[in-house]
């Protein structure tokens, strides 16, 4: 087969993660998630107190940005790539409400997406990659040769957020969540910089109603009929 690179975009909280690493995991790529150096950045601007409410102060940031370093090192236990800030492992900080509800606000900032983009695309440029994100399809590997956006309802969403941040010992809000949720695809979709949007060549999915190996199968069966050319 092919070596190609696979991009998939969407909403937050529609299990795009969940689904490129499955898939990356058995046909051997590298799973690159942008999602998480963006949600890096923003724990780096809550550790040095750069984010007051949603206030980002954006001299500051873009003054350090050259002191953020983001790599991926594999788990040996779960088998999945963890997130590291400046050689520190951060996985499980960047997936707190407090950084969700903050992330989209940095992401939104061009020398932010900026220095994300030149690194994602120095990671991917080899192929054999799968990224997940915002604007994969759109800004970062617009030639790619498979594109996949996925969707789900605001309320699936929240609950599948509600039910991962619970299952992590994490006390957590309903409502909250799906006003967060809302939030993000709101300053997703409409900030100025590489906004979310589908790809016009990107094939939709909405898992509103999968199961995770209904998932599976589905973005394997267009990862074959791709590669095969």
């Amino acid at each position: 087969m092919n070596k190609i690179t696979i991009a998939i975009d969407g909403h937050s909280s529609c299990g795009k993660s969940t689904m490129a690493k499955d898939l990356a995991r058995e046909i051997g790529y590298v799973y690159i998630d942008t999602g998480a150096m963006y949600r890096a950045v923003t724990l780096f601007c809550i550790q040095n107190g750069f984010i007051k409410d949603e206030t980002i102060d954006t001299e500051e940031l873009q003054k350090h940005m050259n002191d953020i370093s983001i790599t991926f090192q594999l788990n040996p236990n779960t088998g999945k790539p963890d997130t590291y800030l400046n050689g520190v492992c951060v996985e499980n900080k960047i997936r707190t409400l407090e950084v969700s509800s903050k992330v989209s606000y940095v992401a939104a900032l061009g020398f932010v997406r900026e220095a994300m983009v030149d690194l994602q695309r120095l990671m991917g440029e080899a192929k054999g990659v799968i990224m997940d994100g915002r604007d994969i399809g759109t800004v970062v590997f617009p030639n790619a040769e498979l594109k996949i956006f996925v969707t789900a309802s605001d309320e699936i969403r929240a609950q599948r957020r509600y039910d991962e941040l619970i299952a992590k010992g994490e006390k957590c809000n309903m409502e909250e969540i799906l006003a967060n949720i809302r939030e993000r695809d709101r300053i997703d979709s409409t900030r100025a910089v590489s906004p979310l949007r589908k790809a016009d060549d990107a094939i939709v999915l909405d898992n509103s109603h999968m199961t995770i190996p209904e998932q599976k199968a589905w973005l394997l069966a267009q990862f074959q009929r791709v590669a095969k050319g």
